[in-house]
């Protein structure tokens, strides 16, 4: 006959066996929404059959994946340009009950641009619709904007941005501080960035390619720590040497010097660089 001591610990391990299946289940409960929810946030007619070609080079969701983006999390996408990972996230955050921040022209800027201020109205104006993206938040940012927020933010995304900062002296150190000061501990920082060789010079973001390692180094000196690399959008047929940097490839296919103000070349040949594809790009994972 089983003692009273062999029927508790039967009973107590039974008790954890219910509290670890339940708690698996509700892990694969949230990924299985997470995933749903990212499926249909990539196939949404809010993302132009455009966008969803360059997929097969950008990698979104084995990227995301990689990075560890979660239902609910709170989202700052830092520079989002045209907005396209602004279309996956955006409706990623309304439907798991999430929020999505991006930062845009700063209005407490009292030298600010003409034009940058219309940039701004406009990304808003595109991202109005509720229904689709939830409720898009705008934060101040340049180089006088105030800090952001201390720790508001579970996820950061910085998408082929670290080479504009090279071209402002001090910009790498000073927006990685605010990168870091925004992230919430145990959150993370997402970097997708023009990978050059190993052991390259810095060459002041000219050429729009950067080295891991002066990533790597500029976190760390915020405070941040590499978790992981992955070679997800990794292209072994980019040689990286293009007449006009990065920008001579897909998907901006510039025939003359990026920022030129010149017009396109239409005698250049652009078979070779159509040919290679998207960058070759770094895809690294920080935390704090």
């Amino acid at each position: 006959m089983p003692s009273i001591r062999s029927l508790a610990v039967a009973a107590l391990a039974a008790t954890l066996l219910t509290a670890c299946a339940s708690t698996g289940a509700t892990t694969r409960s949230a990924a299985a929404k997470s995933d749903a929810a990212l499926q249909a946030a990539l196939a949404g007619p809010q993302r132009s059959a455009e966008q969803k070609e360059r997929d097969g080079e950008r990698r979104p969701g084995a990227s995301l994946a990689f990075w560890g983006l979660t239902p609910g999390a709170s989202i700052l996408e830092v520079q989002p340009g045209g907005g396209w990972w602004t279309q996956i996230l955006a409706p990623y955050a309304a439907r798991t009950g999430g929020r999505y921040t991006a930062t845009a022209a700063d209005l407490a800027n009292p030298n600010l641009a003409p034009a940058a201020r219309q940039g701004r109205e406009r990304f808003a104006a595109t991202y109005a619709d509720a229904a689709v993206y939830g409720k898009v938040e705008l934060v101040n940012w340049g180089p006088v904007a105030a800090p952001l927020p201390e720790g508001q933010y579970d996820f950061i995304l910085l998408s082929r941005v670290i080479h504009g900062w090279m071209r402002q002296e001090g910009a790498v150190d000073r927006y990685f501080a605010q990168v870091a000061r925004g992230l919430k501990k145990g959150g993370t920082v997402a970097v997708e960035q023009h990978r050059a060789a190993p052991g390259t010079k810095a060459d002041g973001g000219e050429s729009g390619y950067v080295t891991e390692q002066f990533v790597i180094d500029a976190a760390a000196r915020a405070g941040l720590k590499l978790v992981a690399k992955s070679e997800i959008n990794a292209n072994p047929k980019d040689t990286r040497d293009h007449p006009f940097g990065v920008w001579t490839l897909p998907p901006t296919r510039a025939t003359v010097p990026y920022g030129s103000g010149k017009p396109a070349d239409p005698a250049f040949d652009r078979a070779k660089y159509d040919a290679i594809g998207e960058s070759d790009r770094m895809t690294l994972r920080f935390t704090k």
